[in-house]
């Protein structure tokens, strides 16, 4: 099992950064990816960045200029750069494990980016 404790989000203008955090616990020695995900209303949900337990990063086309996703141990962040309004959704930290490929997921956190 492994837990996943989000923090950060917020109200952000159109242009403005914000960072998102992650920390993971429990079982962390098996866990082979952490990543974000973010859904907003009426889509389903997709991801955004994700990192493997060696430290490779993948990023969607829609943000890989903008975000970042820095990793330490079992914490991983989203850096958001130059937001945008639809990057404006409820964001999700997964870690995916060997067993199973099982996913947990944290409980989401709003972004807003508005003027």
């Amino acid at each position: 099992q492994v837990q996943l404790v989000e923090s950060g989000g917020g109200l952000v203008q159109p242009g403005g950064s914000l960072r998102l955090s992650c920390a993971a616990s429990g079982d962390i020695s098996s866990i082979l990816f952490m990543g974000w995900y973010r859904q907003a209303p009426g889509i389903k949900r997709d991801m955004v960045a994700r990192i493997s337990s060696g430290g490779s990063p993948s990023y969607a086309a829609s943000v890989y200029d903008r975000f970042t996703i820095p990793k330490d141990g079992a914490n991983v962040d989203l850096q958001m750069n130059r937001l945008k309004p639809e990057d404006t959704a409820v964001y999700y930290c997964m870690a995916q494990i060997a067993a199973g490929l099982r996913e947990f997921w944290g409980q989401g956190i709003q972004v807003t980016v508005s003027s």
